[in-house]
């Protein structure tokens, strides 16, 4: 049995997977980005949803041959990595695991593992390639800063643009109604009381929002529709950087894949995928394989040094939940 966990700034996902490619249990706990609730979160996290998982799966955590647990905002702060990597443990019980960011788990889904690129654009945003044995991380430096393209940044963008809609700084489109409605507003003024008041700057909630900006721009708001196809052409960039950091050659055809709900609006992933074809023209974009909790149940395969087989992955591809089954949960 190999347990695969996927850490995310709205969720952390865990699922187990057997050698013949079957995915016996599967769990969902609360979001394991601890810079904003304190390290000690990672640890709670991670102890419900492995118990959580095993009691679906009614087994022993013994029986988890490995694991392996892809961690937000794991390698972003040095001295916090010896309490990251030493907290599985006490939660499994044995050694028998490994830590890294989230981004492996998006990776090695969507790709199964190969050289390649990956982008991720889910709460926050970043890219995780590998070419010959070496990784590169493009982007991942916060929503206060950073995380082009990804569902914070679409809101934050949504959000300024339903003020400047309520002064009359911009023409009033659908996405001012859909505001209003969604966050059930006396006045438009009232988005204050509820991002910072009632939600006090929550960045989960924050990210939601992007879903009301895809709203407005599938009824027509030229804004809406502007800043998803803005964030298609930042994720490009961001897989673009990743090709030349990663020495690809002219030659080369470069494999490239996505994860993240983001990427359910339609006009990101046109834009996006519009931005490869401008950049490089060997760019293979390719539809995700599997969802990144299993990739991290596969990564947790391969480093125990006994990786699925072919059928075994075969299996997975017709899994309930796995892209290719048509019920991708992203």
């Amino acid at each position: 049995m190999f347990l695969g966990v996927d850490g995310g700034g709205t969720k952390t996902a865990f699922c187990m997977v057997d050698r013949s490619g079957r995915i016996v249990a599967r769990a969902q706990a609360a979001s394991s980005y601890y810079f904003s609730h304190g390290i000690e979160l990672v640890g709670h996290v991670l102890k419900e949803g492995v118990e959580a998982v095993c009691a679906e799966a009614g087994l022993p955590l013994a029986d988890i041959e490995y694991a392996f647990f892809g961690l937000p905002g794991y390698g972003e702060a040095a001295r916090d990595l010896p309490v990251l990597n030493a907290t599985p443990r006490a939660v499994l019980g044995h050694d028998r695991y490994a830590c890294d960011n989230d981004m492996v788990c998006g990776w090695a889904g969507s790709l199964g593992a190969v050289d390649g690129i990956n982008v991720i654009s889910g709460t926050g945003s970043m890219t995780y390639g590998e070419r010959l044995g070496r990784g590169v991380r493009i982007g991942g430096w916060s929503e206060m800063f950073g995380d082009e393209g990804s569902a914070h940044w679409i809101a934050v963008r949504g959000l300024n643009a339903f003020s400047r809609m309520g002064d009359g700084r911009l023409p009033e489109g659908p996405l001012a109604e859909v505001f209003r409605r969604h966050l059930d507003l006396a006045s438009d003024l009232d988005v204050i009381d509820v991002v910072h008041n009632q939600w006090q700057g929550d960045r989960s909630r924050i990210a939601a929002l992007s879903r009301s900006v895809a709203e407005a721009a599938a009824l027509g708001d030229e804004v809406a529709t502007q800043i998803l196809t803005d964030a298609g052409r930042e994720l490009a960039l961001l897989v673009d950087v990743t090709r030349e950091r990663l020495e690809f050659g002219p030659d080369e055809t470069v494999p490239v894949s996505y994860s993240g709900g983001t990427f359910g609006a339609h006009t990101v992933l046109e834009a996006f995928a519009s931005g490869l074809k401008n950049r490089f023209t060997n760019y293979e974009l390719r539809h995700p394989l599997y969802e990144p909790v299993v990739g991290a149940a596969l990564y947790a395969a391969k480093l125990a040094g006994t990786p699925l087989d072919q059928p075994a992955l075969d299996a997975l591809r017709t899994a309930p939940g796995t892209p290719a089954s048509g019920e991708d949960d992203r």
